[in-house]
């Protein structure tokens, strides 16, 4: 059975650059951690992980603690990360929540990391004063992805910013009545998105000088079926609004199948906008706030992997740039034009 001296044979160099180059630590030049890998490769040699964390105190995995992992949000960030991730040599233990109370509570109040993983990705929650405690007792790499969390390391986009960016292109189209799809504020998994996407929906209509009016938000959800069902309350109205922005494309696709079930057209009767550029919504042509989702997690994997092999790494607050994609499911209201020339353009 080869084993790590025979790597060492080989290349000439001794048991210790190996391992360094094997576990992608620094300290190992460019060209001897290629022919270490090659030679690696070559000789069918595979390092025990259980030999090397008790070697190193290093276990070379990632937790990513994850809302709901089904969900094609998540799915896309931890892709990200672990596109990053698997090119370093570390592997991904994936803790997924599932919308459960009780499964946060195991996750940052017990000692289910310790000693199992070296870093920590969380994805979207948005930890209490004393879940973040207990992750500073781990004395690990944090990343948050989603979410601000002053004096740790995050990765985000404006979610403030996007909704009002969605919302101006409505009222720029001439819209006035715009109906709103967002998510719980109140919930046991404490998302900020929410939030924020609702607060830049009101202000921007508010700056406006349209009173924001709550009987025409609604939740969704953030999925398909949540949008649809929060579609078929807004536009079953007698005062039906001329727009409904949904603050996730999967929410807006739900809103597409309400309008089409009773018989509305799109945009012609109602416009529709989300929030995601979804890896669909090219197919349904819809106009979408697009935010780099895979980014977020590739930047999130970096900021750990960062801390874990710089000597003097402070953390990062990243905010990620958004912007405006206009397809087919948003123009002016029937009756209205719109206010400017530069309306409707991507």
């Amino acid at each position: 059975m080869t084993g790590i001296k025979d790597v060492a044979r080989e290349v000439e160099t001794s048991t210790a650059t190996v391992s360094r180059a094997l576990r992608g630590l620094p300290g190992v030049s460019d060209d001897t951690r290629a022919k270490v890998m090659e030679t690696a490769r070559r000789l069918g040699y595979v390092p025990s992980p259980g030999a090397a964390a008790l070697a190193s105190g290093k276990t070379r995995t990632v937790a990513v603690v994850v809302p709901w992992v089904t969900r094609w949000f998540f799915a896309a960030v931890v892709e990200g990360a672990e596109e990053v991730l698997r090119q370093r040599g570390y592997d991904l233990l994936l803790y997924n929540l599932a919308g459960d109370e009780a499964a946060r509570h195991r996750v940052f109040e017990t000692s289910l990391l310790t000693k199992r993983v070296d870093a920590v990705l969380v994805l979207s929650l948005k930890p209490s004063s004393d879940e973040l405690a207990r992750l500073e007792k781990l004395g690990r790499p944090v990343t948050v992805v989603g979410a601000d969390v002053p004096g740790w390391a995050t990765v985000r986009i404006d979610d403030e910013a996007a909704a009002r960016c969605a919302t101006q292109h409505l009222l720029d189209l001439g819209h006035r009545r715009i109906g709103y799809v967002g998510g719980a504020i109140d919930g046991v998994l404490d998302f900020t998105a929410p939030a924020a996407r609702v607060a830049g929906f009101r202000d921007t209509l508010a700056e406006a000088g349209i009173e924001p009016d709550v009987g025409l938000e609604t939740e969704g959800e953030f999925t398909v079926a949540g949008g649809m069902r929060a579609g078929v309350e807004l536009l079953a109205r007698p005062d039906r609004p001329t727009a409904i922005f949904a603050a996730s494309d999967e929410m807006a696709f739900g809103v597409l199948r309400a309008a089409r079930e009773r018989g509305l057209r799109v945009p012609e009767d109602v416009s529709v906008i989300g929030i995601d550029d979804h890896e669909m919504s090219e197919i349904f042509e819809l106009t979408t706030v697009a935010q780099p989702v895979r980014e977020q997690g590739r930047v999130a994997a970096q900021q750990v992997l960062a801390a874990l092999t710089a000597q003097h790494w402070l953390p990062e607050q990243v905010v990620l740039p958004t912007r405006l994609v206009v397809r087919h499911t948003t123009a002016p209201p029937c009756d209205r034009a719109p206010l400017s020339e530069d309306a409707g353009r991507t």
